[in-house]
């Protein structure tokens, strides 16, 4: 990690205490900070160095204060995110800063410790980001809004012979439901909802990601992946196991659910299918997705699954019954079978 970081804050005993905090780092080159002491200074910092990738900013400073300083950043840059680091550590506070774009909220004394994994958190966060911007630009633009003004850059029949172009592939795909929260949905505010449904999807996705697959789409409170070369199957294992976990140790205070831990039922399924862009030429908006029978059976393993089971078939089962551990469910029927499905729960 080569990040730098933008601190701002009228009080200069906190520059000295993160020189000294992080002077490891810093000699090895993980983390470059430069300082400003009011909005004002900050701004015409970040129009001077355009490659800061991080805000950490006080509340209270003379000149422009903090809360302005988010609203002049969303401005200014989407992209950039703030992290609050101030004493002054109210609801009131909290609500405003981040209703402004900050992405957490620390409070002073600071903790290091903290304030390193908070800036880790953050830094992993904005790197996703771009990744995803740079694939939109590389790919998904391309293959949603088909339009003159795209096929001016290219030929025609070249732009219009890979849009329809598909193949069959063999890969696994991986269908995440986050159990009950329809009945949350119910009872939270929308801004709520959002909230905790992108942070549990950020921690699905990166347990995807790491094992090298990718997120399809997004459909309500559900996610599907696919996960193709090499040990597809056991990949999109290995996500779901973490996926699983990870979602178990996150802990939300919810009206009446005070301590509320989430849970996710999870359908796995792997086999031949289609893979190509699937969508409307009329609307111009085409996904580039995967469909037949071995995906809409994973949709129905995942149906049947309860909270925290990981269900797969017999048949799946059986080829990586050495590398994981499975405890057999029952015969269950899915939607379009004939005949019932032996279904098992992967255990870890």
């Amino acid at each position: 990690m080569n990040a730098k970081v933008l601190v701002v804050d009228d009080e200069t005993d906190l520059e000295l205490l993160i020189k000294q905090k992080f002077r490891r780092q810093i000699r090895e080159k993980q983390y470059e900070f430069v300082f400003a002491h009011d909005g004002h200074e900050a701004l015409s910092l970040l129009d001077q160095q355009p490659d800061i990738d991080l805000v950490l900013t006080d509340l209270n400073m003379p000149g422009m204060d903090g809360l302005t300083l988010l609203l002049r950043l969303h401005e200014s840059n989407p992209m950039m995110k703030a992290v609050i680091v101030s004493a002054y550590g109210d609801m009131d506070n909290i609500r405003t800063a981040m209703n402004r774009g900050a992405f957490d909220f620390l409070t002073k004394p600071v903790n290091f410790d903290d304030l390193e994994v908070t800036m880790q958190k953050t830094l992993a966060h904005i790197a996703q980001l771009r990744q995803t911007l740079q694939a939109i630009k590389e790919n998904n633009i391309l293959r949603m809004y088909v339009d003159e003004s795209v096929l001016t850059f290219m030929s025609r029949s070249e732009f219009e012979t890979s849009l329809s172009a598909s193949e069959t592939v063999l890969a696994t795909v991986m269908f995440i439901d986050i159990c009950g929260f329809t009945a949350i949905a119910e009872r939270e505010s929308a801004d709520r909802v959002v909230k905790l449904v992108n942070r549990y999807f950020d921690v699905m996705v990166k347990e995807i990601l790491a094992q090298n697959g990718h997120v399809d789409k997004f459909m309500g409170d559900a996610v599907m992946a696919v996960f193709r070369g090499e040990y597809h199957f056991d990949r999109a294992l290995e996500a779901a196991i973490g996926v699983r976990t990870q979602i178990g140790l996150l802990e939300d205070n919810l009206p009446g659910q005070p301590g509320y831990h989430p849970q996710v039922a999870i359908g796995i399924n792997t086999g031949e299918m289609v893979s190509g862009n699937i969508g409307s030429t009329t609307l111009k908006r085409l996904d580039y997705t995967v469909i037949g029978d071995a995906v809409n059976t994973a949709q129905r393993l995942q149906s049947v699954a309860k909270p925290g089971q990981i269900v797969i078939s017999e048949t799946a089962q059986q080829t990586i019954a050495e590398s994981f551990t499975c405890e057999r469910i029952g015969e269950v029927s899915l939607k379009n079978k004939t005949a019932p499905v032996m279904v098992y729960n992967v255990v870890g």
